[in-house]
């Protein structure tokens, strides 16, 4: 077995027998890692606290042949906020959810990683909306699969753009519309989140059209993952409460 050290947000936990945990993290330079944490449930351990969903931790691990062994972890940052506010752990826990889905073991994954950690330390200190909206639209286009957003995705005229359907790739004119409605607040706020304006966006506080920008990013992400996100729909659920498979 090999040595490793990397950095980590943890993305879920299992039990494994009496006293051990699996746990999964999303890393920078191994992908998605899935390591045994021994002892971590019992009273005394010194590392299990650290290992909880949504920590961003340092971590030495041995090499399995398919479970690493977690030896060492220091907290970077608990993220103690998003867990203590219900209204911001609902879209935390659906970025872990994306990000388990998307991320490969033991491939490097350094923008998606880079993309999960900064939309966890913007919904911090964010009470916008439009956070995880932005980390989906953003997450399409680090994977390679943003939709077309700034002319019809079947025609390629400029527009107006009326509606969106993921299987079309994009949004779409009044000749060629399908899909779902929008409206023109929502396709302007995605033409900026992918053209580099996130920023500028979060900052002007509510829009009318919020919750339809999300509502679209859902679609096209559970598109491309083929699979419908639990935290999502139902935040209540074992994994979107807890952040634990346990």
């Amino acid at each position: 077995m090999a040595l490793y050290r990397d950095e980590g947000i943890v993305l879920r936990t299992t039990r494994l027998g009496e006293a051990d945990r699996i746990v999964t993290l999303a890393t920078p330079e191994h992908g998605k890692v899935r390591g045994v944490a021994k002892g971590v449930r019992r009273t005394k351990s010194r590392i299990g606290a650290r290992l909880e969903p949504l920590g961003h931790v340092t971590m030495l691990c041995w090499r399995g042949r398919e479970l690493d062994v977690i030896t060492q972890v220091e907290i970077l940052e608990p993220f103690r906020s998003l867990r203590e506010d219900l209204s911001r752990l609902g879209p935390a826990m659906t970025m872990l959810e994306v990000a388990d889905q998307a991320s490969a073991e033991r491939h490097a994954a350094p923008e998606l990683f880079a993309l999960l950690l900064g939309a966890l330390r913007t919904l911090s200190t964010s009470s916008s909306t439009l956070v995880l909206a932005g980390f989906l639209w953003r997450f399409l286009a680090v994977e390679g699969v943003s939709p077309v957003v700034d002319s019809c995705a079947t025609c390629g005229c400029p527009g107006p753009l009326v509606a969106f359907d993921p299987a079309e790739g994009g949004f779409l004119c009044r000749r060629c519309r399908r899909g779902q409605a929008v409206g023109e607040e929502s396709v302007g706020i995605v033409q900026r989140i992918l053209g580099g304006g996130l920023r500028g966006v979060l900052g002007e506080g509510e829009h009318a059209s919020d919750d339809e920008v999300e509502r679209l990013g859902l679609l096209a992400v559970e598109r491309h993952l083929d699979r419908r996100l639990r935290t999502a729909h139902n935040p209540l659920s074992p994994y979107g409460a807890g952040g634990s498979a346990e």
